[in-house]
This record gives C-alpha cells, structure tokens and sequence, in this order.
C-alpha cells in the first residue's frame, strides 16, 4: 500500500537538492511571494547549485531573484550554499542570531565544534585512533561550507514577512542547538529543517555549544549541553502548535505532527531502558555503543556516542544511572 503524498501549498515550491551526505537529498522552498524567499539552499557544490537554478526556473523565477534566504540549521547540507546564493541574487540572509554568529566565521566555528566532538569521543571511551579519524573525516566535508553574512537576526518569537506570508521564528534546538521552525499561523504550514522528519528519527547531536569556555572544558563540565532533553522539550513545544501540514528538510511533507513526535517520544523511551538493560557493572558509553549497535563504520562512531548519551542523560534525570569520573574517564552505572 503506498503512502498517501501531501503537496505544499500552491505558493510553495519543494525543490530537491543532491548533497555528498549519506542522509541523500535536501529540500530547498520557495516562498513565491513579497519578498520571494528561498529556505535552505543546500550545501555548496556546484550540481547542487545547477539543480537549484534548474528548480528556480520550473517554479517560474531565476535564482538572481531570490530577495530573502532563510536558515533553519546549522548542518552542512542546508546553509552551505547560502552565501553563493547571496553573491548571485543580492538577497538577504536571515537566520537567529546563534546561527548568524556560527556562519559568521564557519571555519572558526567547526573547529571548535570538532574539538568538543573529540575531546567528548575521548572523555566517553572512544578511541584515540578512531577519534582522530573522524576529525579528518570532519575536514574532508568542511568545503561544503562558506560563511556567510547574516544581515537579519531574528530573536525567538519574531514575525516576518517572507514570501507572501508572515511566519513565526521558533527556536527549537535538538538536532542542533541552531534549529528554527518558521510557521504560518494563518494556514499551519510549518517548516521545520531537520528538526521532525517522517522517514527517519533526527538524531540529537552532541554540538559544542559555547557558554566562554573553550570546547575541551566543556566536555568536560558537568554543565555540557545535553541535546536529546533539549530536543524532547522542543518536540513537546511543537506538539502545541496547530498545524496542517509539515514541511520537512528531507523527505516529503506531512500531515498529523501530533502522532509522529508521540511515536519519537515513545521510541525514546524504550531505548533509554534498552540501553539501561545492557549496563553491566561500569561501562562507558562507547562500551554501550559497541553493545547496542556493534561493530558500526568509523563515520557513525559519534552519532552513535550522542545517542547514548543523549539516553544516559535521561536515565540520569530519572535517578536510574549516575556517571563515575575516573581520571577523566566517564562510566555509568546503575543507580
């Protein structure tokens, strides 16, 4: 039986972008409205960029006319290509101000996220070696990016006219700490990047956040961001909203958020005990890993790492698990 399809609205034009990562492919939309705006125009590479000039001209526009950019993320294959887009059409970019800040300077900005990312892999049992790699791996995707001038920061809350429409900035960090909805209140349309999907569970990210320290003090902190809590809370925020339809960063759109944020939160659940379970005496959380999901590919060592994280720091809200530091080194252990 397949699954019923829901088109945006007739303003909104989905346009599938090819990317080098193995999510696939990314939606850019098009507002065709005052100002016409463009969400999220992919990573910067140039098939990307010719696909997005060949989607601009089938929705009945050229990309010199795009006068306004919105970003809802900070990951590569959304907001890569927003200052290329920027140079060609004069638009503005217009994004919260965390992720203005982010892009302001993106080389200065993974770096440190790459160095939370390992200090956090080793603090956690991971590897040295396959630390290392990953950081490399990290490198090797960093040209897919370019900074890129914000000119408009919206604050949480802010209404603003894009494409026809006045849409409601909502920051909902998770996935990352920069995830921003933009909803229609007149019609529910809500577009959301990365932050609910259909097809696949957004995986909480461990981001370096800054709050003045530097990346490896932070890992270090009992204070470090903790981003599947963050994200349940901002599921359970989206689930207010009265929306009709879902416009997702991969994928196609949907309908009834309701029941697709009740089932993540319930698959959450159930991996959290999954994972407290397999704790036996101390381990850490790449032991847990190695346990739950065995011998997964060098690329997928640290989105498995926030996972279970993500999960030992809901277990430890709950008073089920508490973390043993052992000269730097952190196992968890039933409570």
């Amino acid at each position: 039986m397949s699954r019923a399809l829901h088109p945006p609205p007739a303003d909104v034009a989905l346009i599938s972008l090819p990317t080098p990562f193995r999510i696939g492919r990314v939606n850019a939309y098009l507002l065709d409205g005052d100002p016409l705006t463009l969400i999220d125009p992919g990573p910067h590479m140039g098939g990307t960029l010719s696909v997005l000039e060949a989607g601009m001209v089938a929705a009945g526009h050229r990309l010199e006319e795009v006068e306004l950019i919105l970003l809802t993320h900070q990951h590569h294959d959304h907001v890569g290509q927003a200052e290329r887009v920027r140079e060609i059409s004069g638009a503005e970019i217009g994004a919260v101000s965390p992720l203005a800040d982010y892009l302001r300077d993106f080389e200065r900005s993974i770096d440190l996220d790459d160095r939370y990312a390992v200090a956090t892999m080793l603090r956690h049992g991971v590897e040295p070696q396959v630390a290392e790699s990953l950081r490399e791996l990290s490198g090797a995707f960093h040209r897919f990016v370019r900074s890129a001038h914000v000119e408009r920061r919206f604050p949480q809350g802010q209404r603003i006219r894009a494409g026809g429409r006045s849409l409601t900035v909502l920051l909902r960090p998770g996935h990352s700490p920069t995830d921003t909805l933009f909803f229609d209140e007149s019609d529910g349309t809500l577009i959301v990047g990365d932050h609910l999907l259909e097809t696949v569970s957004s995986n909480p990210v461990a981001h370096f956040w800054s709050d003045g320290s530097e990346p490896e003090a932070a890992a270090l902190s009992p204070e470090r961001r903790r981003p599947l809590a963050e994200y349940l809370d901002s599921l359970r925020q989206t689930s207010e909203l009265d929306v009709s339809i879902v416009l997702p960063g991969h994928g196609e759109p949907f309908v009834d958020h309701r029941a697709l944020i009740e089932q993540r939160e319930r698959m959450h659940a159930r991996r959290a005990r999954k994972i407290l379970a397999s704790i036996e005496a101390r381990m850490t959380a790449a032991d847990l890993g190695r346990v739950l999901w065995g011998g997964v590919p060098v690329t997928e060592v640290y989105l498995v790492l926030s996972e279970v994280l993500g999960h030992m720091d809901l277990l430890e809200a709950e008073g089920l698990v508490r973390e043993v530091d052992e000269d730097g080194l952190v196992r968890f252990e039933r409570a």
